[in-house]
């Protein structure tokens, strides 16, 4: 593991936002927005819907899932929201994805 990382990432695990982040990734839909955005970098909620073959409502479900799991950052421009992934927080799943399943002796966290 690269030990270079930001201070919130050096102790990565807390088991109850690990398992909230694999909920909010576990509908198709919310790993497709998940990979679009990596793709663009940042997008309004509109984009998502042109992209999605679901109504803006269930859309919009999907991102208040990803962004209360942390997974996604909105901010707002008039009438509308511009989304956009937040990186340390993906680096953070990565790791505690990584680290599930190792002995302790070999996680970050305990």
């Amino acid at each position: 593991m690269d030990m270079n990382l930001p201070k919130n990432l050096v102790n990565p695990y807390d088991t109850e936002l690990f398992a909230a982040m694999c909920k909010a990734l576990a509908h198709p839909a919310r790993i497709m927005i998940v990979n679009y955005l990596q793709q663009i970098d940042r997008c309004l909620c509109g984009d998502i819907v042109d992209m999605l073959p679901l109504a803006q409502s269930t859309v919009s479900q999907h991102l208040k899932c990803l962004k209360d799991a942390g997974f996604i950052k909105g901010e707002v421009d008039g009438p509308r929201t511009c989304y956009c992934l937040d990186k340390t927080m993906l680096k953070k799943f990565s790791l505690m994805v990584d680290a599930l399943g190792k002995p302790t002796s070999e996680r970050l966290w305990r």
